[in-house]
C-alpha cells in the first residue's frame, strides 16, 4: 500500500502489490511527478493477498493498485487514478493542454495500457498455467508475443511523428510515458531487450534518468529484496 499525503484530516493512501507487478510503477512514478509523498505498503498477488475480504470490500476486482483517499472513499484502476491526480494536481501536467496532443498520448498510453497489460497481467499467466498447461516456455511465448506485436506499433508511432522528442510526446514526460517506463521493467521479467526499438529505448533510459521515475523503479522499492 501507498500512501500520500496532503494537509486533510485523514491522509489518502494508495494500495500496490510486490514489485514485480508493472502497473504500479505508473503510479507511482505519477505521484512522485505530481510531488506527493506515500507510504507504500505491498500485496504479494501470487499469494492471494488481494483476494482477502478486507481487500475485496476496497476493491472488488481484487486487482491493485487501490488508492484510499482521506474521506475513506477508494479509486482503482491505475489510468482512471492517474487522470484523477491530473485533475486535482494539474501541475506538472501528465497530458498537454491541446485536445489533440492529449488524445496522440492518450493512443500511445492505451497501446501499452489496454492492449499490452491485460493479456500480460499474472492472472492470464496463471490461467493459462492452471486451464491450458503452460509452462514457462509457453508463458514466456505468450507474453512476449503480444508484447512485440505492439512496441512494433508503438516504435512506429513513436520514430514517425515530429511530435516525439525527448519522451513521447515532445520534451515533457506524459501520461504515455509512465506507461512506457512501466512496461519496459516488466517486460524484463521475461528478459526482452530493448534491440528492436530503438526509439522506445531511447525515451526509456531519458526516463530513467529522472528521480521521479526511477524512484518508481522496481529495484528502488521497499520490499525489492
Amino acid at each position: 500500500m501507498a500512501h500520500w499525503r496532503r494537509p486533510e484530516p485523514r491522509r489518502p493512501l494508495a494500495r500496490h502489490p510486490r514489485h514485480r507487478h508493472h502497473r504500479r510503477h505508473d503510479l507511482r512514478a505519477a505521484l512522485n511527478v505530481k510531488g506527493l509523498s506515500y507510504d507504500y505498503i505491498p500485496y504479494v498477488l501470487r499469494n492471494g493477498e488481494t483476494r482477502t475480504p478486507d481487500y475485496l470490500r476496497r476493491n472488488p476486482q481484487g486487482l491493485v493498485p487501490t488508492l484510499e483517499l482521506g474521506d475513506g472513499s477508494h479509486l482503482t484502476q491505475s489510468l482512471a487514478i492517474i487522470e484523477w491526480l491530473e485533475e486535482t494536481h494539474p501541475e506538472p501536467a501528465l497530458l498537454p493542454r491541446d485536445a489533440k496532443a492529449r488524445a496522440r498520448v492518450r493512443s500511445l498510453a492505451h497501446i501499452i495500457a489496454l492492449d499490452v497489460h491485460p493479456l500480460n497481467n499474472l492472472r492470464v499467466l496463471f490461467y493459462l498455467r492452471d486451464e491450458f498447461g503452460a509452462d514457462e516456455a509457453k508463458q514466456r511465448a505468450w507474453f512476449t508475443h503480444w508484447v512485440t506485436l505492439s512496441f512494433d506499433a508503438l516504435e512506429t508511432a513513436l520514430t514517425n511523428s515530429p511530435e516525439t522528442g525527448r519522451y513521447c510526446h515532445g520534451d515533457q514526460p506524459t501520461l504515455a510515458d509512465l506507461c512506457l517506463y512501466a512496461q519496459v521493467w516488466n517486460n524484463k521479467r521475461f528478459d526482452i531487450a530493448l534491440d528492436h526499438w530503438p526509439t522506445i529505448a531511447c525515451i526509456f533510459a531519458e526516463l530513467d534518468q529522472l528521480p521521479a521515475f526511477n524512484k518508481a523503479a522496481p529495484p528502488n522499492q521497499p520490499d525489492a529484496a
